[in-house]
């Protein structure tokens, strides 16, 4: 379907106000909500598209700056390595509980939305992907898809590289969606059967996909984006968030 020109708003945070993109189908009616975390360079053309793509599948996608407290409201880096680099500085500086409750906000707003069902997904790349792991800890969360979650295995996020993904593992009630590159080497072999097995022993509701694909393969900006597996997994992904939240 198509969606309505994506607006802004500004979402109320411990650590300040937090720009949230927000895309909606253009037709009357409420839709289930979907908050997507971008990866370490913010709402970028990419991430813009996923959004859209997900929203026109008839779901409210919020997306809001993961790094909102050090830049300018819709800031967003460059896919080089001063961007690399300032995305991932960033990733560390930034305390975990903030990180908590900004996925907070937004799903307090999906809450109070008049246009959304009340029914909350969320989804992630990257550094995204571990913030849609850990958004999936509130209950209101009924499923997540996470797209090569970094440090998670690493216990590694935020100020203080010592984050506790693994160990509240068993907060997560909604079924997840856990997908990896096998040639990706920021979560090797190791770190993924860590995850794996943790979320085993949790009893999560989870599906677990590997594929022959290297960081960043869902990008469509990048040598190392596979436009036929992209395909496939946006498809396995809107499918999920049909089936789960509709």
């Amino acid at each position: 379907m198509r969606i309505k020109p994506v607006s802004n708003l500004d979402l109320t945070t411990p650590s300040g106000l937090m720009r949230t993109h927000l895309f909606r189908p253009d037709r009357e009616g409420k839709f289930p909500g979907v908050v997507l975390f971008a990866e370490i360079y913010q709402m970028t053309a990419p991430i813009a598209r996923t959004a859209a793509m997900i929203a026109g599948h008839g779901f409210m996608v919020a997306v809001p700056d993961v790094y909102h407290e050090f830049t300018q409201p819709s800031e967003a880096f460059a896919y080089d390595a001063a961007g690399t680099e300032r995305g991932n500085a960033l990733k560390t500086t930034k305390a975990l509980a903030s990180y908590d409750a900004d996925a907070r906000a937004v799903i307090d707003f999906f809450g109070n939305e008049p246009q959304c069902t009340g029914r909350i997904g969320s989804v992630g790349i990257c550094l995204g992907g571990h913030l849609a792991f850990r958004a999936a800890m509130n209950a209101e969360v009924e499923t997540g898809v996470c797209f090569y979650a970094t440090d998670i295995h690493k216990r590694s996020l935020g100020k203080g590289m010592c984050d506790d993904s693994l160990d509240r593992i068993p907060e997560i009630q909604g079924e997840m969606m856990m997908i990896w590159g096998r040639q990706d080497p920021h979560v090797p072999n190791e770190g993924r059967r860590l995850i794996y097995d943790a979320m085993t022993a949790a009893g999560t509701q989870f599906t677990w996909h590997e594929f022959n694909g290297e960081h960043a393969f869902m990008r469509d900006e990048g040598h190392r984006y596979d436009p036929a597996l992209a395909n496939l997994l946006n498809g396995m992904m809107c499918q999920q968030f049909t089936s789960r939240l509709k």
